[in-house]
């Protein structure tokens, strides 16, 4: 029950982070809102977990994968108007992960060439408390795969989606989503026997 209520309270924040921009002229103001609301909020108590912890694996870290899937939601509501079938409203917001997921890893890529500060010389509690959790050797073998395989992997056997389903979402073909599955599966068979091999 106290989740329940967290996750309303967040979705009302969110929604209100949102709402400043207006629909575009040409729609009906005040129209599309309290859909948006309504929509936007039974989506987010019943996809925001499940969404975060897809994000998590692509970017890495909880922290940053809250922002991109919050961050996914707030666009989603904006732009509500264009919207024109709402059962497909899963589909923009996991494309929108994504896409944010992928910008999240550019702009990493881009600071680690051009780092701006030193790495602090000690690490946070909540830096050492992540640390721990991603010691895992599967975890450390799926950050290596290369982004779109990673991606493959993590919507066929973390989000459960159908290969069909997985192309659609990523915007290619499903025979490319066949490939990138079978490069990801072997790489991962290749990583974890070594790893087994080392420890």
């Amino acid at each position: 029950m106290a989740e329940a209520s967290r996750r309303a309270q967040l979705a009302s924040r969110l929604i209100d982070v949102a709402r400043p921009r207006a629909a575009p002229s040409g729609t009906a103001p005040g129209m599309t809102e309290p859909a948006a609301d309504r929509a936007v909020t039974v989506l987010y108590q019943s996809h925001y977990m499940a969404l975060v912890r897809e994000a998590t694996l692509l970017v890495g870290d909880f922290a940053t994968a809250e922002d991109v899937v919050q961050d996914s939601f707030i666009a989603l509501h904006r732009a509500w108007w264009r919207v024109r079938d709402t059962s497909s409203a899963l589909f923009y917001l996991r494309r929108s992960v994504i896409n944010k997921s992928r910008s999240v890893l550019r702009r990493r890529a881009v600071a680690d060439r051009h780092p701006l500060l030193p790495e602090p010389a000690l690490p946070s509690a909540e830096d050492s408390a992540l640390a721990v959790v991603q010691l895992s050797s599967v975890r450390t073998a799926l950050r290596a795969l290369p982004v779109r395989q990673r991606e493959v992997l993590v919507l066929r056997y973390y989000a459960d989606l159908s290969e069909t389903q997985i192309a659609a979402v990523m915007g290619i073909s499903r025979g490319s989503v066949k490939i990138h599955a079978a490069r990801a599966r072997d790489a991962l068979r290749a990583a974890l026997a070594d790893s087994r091999l080392l420890s």
